[in-house]
């Protein structure tokens, strides 16, 4: 969930477009100011990077997300650092609804498709929120 829980735990994020692996831990090491290590290494961040298809191929897993650092802001830093946008799960409980954190440092709501397959989950299909809708992100914001 984007900002629901203070506590230490895990993030899981979608990047709009395919990045090393490196790159992205380089990118969340450098906005936390701390270290971040591949999976099955020794360190107080770990973060799994792999790719599936879809619009947004790289799939970010963060294990042991800090706890005094709202998960929004860290996208939206880490989207401005890779300049790609970062997809990540809004505090709904609607399977499709999502957070969009832009190059530019913005976030904005959004509904995606997400299909399972053996690879993980593709997302497709970025769509606005339908009129009425509140399309700002109303979490802590960068």
């Amino acid at each position: 969930m984007a900002d629901g829980d203070p506590t230490p735990g895990l993030w899981n994020w979608a990047l709009g477009n395919r990045i090393d692996a490196d790159r992205v831990r380089g990118a969340l090491a450098g906005m936390l100011e701390r270290s971040v290590v591949p999976l099955g290494d020794d360190g107080a961040i770990l973060c799994d990077v792999y790719h599936v298809g879809g619009e947004f191929p790289t799939l970010v897993d963060v294990f042991l997300a800090p706890g005094d650092v709202a998960e929004a802001t860290a996208a939206s830093a880490v989207s401005v650092r890779l300049g790609e946008a970062v997809l990540l799960p809004d505090d709904s409980l609607d399977p499709t609804a999502y957070v969009l954190a832009q190059p530019d440092g913005s976030l904005r709501r959004v509904h995606v498709d997400e299909v399972e397959t053996d690879d993980g989950p593709e997302r497709r299909n970025v769509r606005p929120w339908a009129p009425g809708e509140p399309t700002q992100y109303p979490g802590q914001l960068p």
